[in-house]
C-alpha cells in the first residue's frame, strides 16, 4: 500500500498551525508554545510539516482568546488554560494512548537534556529525577536553566556574581520572566552525583533541590518560584 501523505496542501497550513502562529506573532516562539501544551516542541513543528495538532486547537483557541481578550501573557497560566481543554487521545479499547513526553535521554557519548513546564513544576519536576539519577551513575556533569520572574533574582542580569562565565545566557521574556543558565562545559559545571544527592535529601523534588541551591548561594529571593526548569548533561573530559 503506498504511503499517505499527511502533509498539508502546500500554502495552506492546518488550524492547529494558524493558532500557533498567532501566537508566534504575539511574541511566543515555538519552544513557548510547546511549553504551553506540555509537550515536546518537536510536535509544534509537525502543526506545519505533518498536518498534526488537531487534538490541540481547542486548547489553542482558548490560549488565544485569553491573549488578545483577556489580556493574559503569563506563561504558566496560559498554560493552565490550556491543560483544562486538552483531551488525552485513547485506544482503540478506551485507554489512555501514549504519548511522547519531553525526552530525558543521556546518549553513549554523555549528552542529555530534560525540560519540564509549569505543570511538571508543580508536582516537582519528577521526569528529571531519572536523567540525575543515570547522569551520578555514569559520572557526568551537569548544568541547568531556570525560569522565573525577573524580580526573583538578587543580582541583575549578566552578573558574574550569579552566574560566572556564561553571562550571555539569560533570556529576557515578554511577560517579566527571565531565563538563566548555571554552568556549562566551558565552566565544569556541577556534579551530577552531588545534586542528586540533594535531590534525594529533599525527597526526589528536582525544583526544590534547584530552589534550594539557588538561595543558599544566593541568586534568588527565598519565595521566588521556578516556572520552568532544564537540565543538560555531558560527559567531562
Amino acid at each position: 500500500m503506498p504511503r499517505r501523505n499527511t502533509r498539508a496542501p502546500h500554502g495552506e497550513l492546518n488550524e492547529a498551525a494558524r493558532l500557533a502562529d498567532r501566537l508566534q506573532q504575539a511574541g511566543y516562539t515555538r519552544r513557548d508554545i510547546a511549553r504551553i501544551l506540555d509537550r515536546d516542541p518537536s510536535l509544534v513543528s509537525q502543526f506545519y510539516t505533518k498536518n498534526k495538532g488537531a487534538a490541540f486547537v481547542p486548547a489553542l483557541r482558548q490560549v488565544v482568546a485569553a491573549l488578545e481578550v483577556g489580556g493574559i501573557t503569563d506563561l504558566p497560566e496560559l498554560a493552565a488554560i490550556a491543560a483544562r481543554h486538552t483531551q488525552r487521545r485513547t485506544t482503540a479499547s478506551g485507554a489512555r494512548a501514549r504519548v511522547r513526553s519531553k525526552a530525558v535521554l543521556i546518549t553513549p557519548t554523555g549528552t542529555g537534556t530534560g525540560r519540564v513546564g509549569a505543570q511538571a513544576i508543580a508536582s516537582g519536576s519528577a521526569r528529571l529525577r531519572p536523567l540525575i539519577a543515570e547522569a551520578a551513575r555514569q559520572g557526568l556533569r551537569l548544568a541547568f536553566t531556570v525560569r522565573l520572574a525577573k524580580t526573583g533574582y538578587l543580582h541583575p542580569s549578566g552578573s558574574r556574581t550569579d552566574s560566572p562565565g556564561i553571562r550571555r545566557d539569560v533570556t529576557q521574556r515578554a511577560d517579566h520572566t527571565e531565563e538563566r543558565s548555571y554552568g556549562s562545559a566551558q565552566t565544569g559545571g556541577f556534579d551530577a552525583a552531588d545534586f542528586a544527592r540533594r535531590v534525594d535529601a529533599v525527597g526526589g523534588d528536582v525544583t526544590a533541590a534547584v530552589h534550594q541551591w539557588l538561595v543558599q548561594t544566593g541568586r534568588i529571593h527565598p519565595d521566588a518560584h521556578i516556572t520552568h526548569l532544564e537540565i543538560r548533561t555531558w560527559r567531562p573530559r
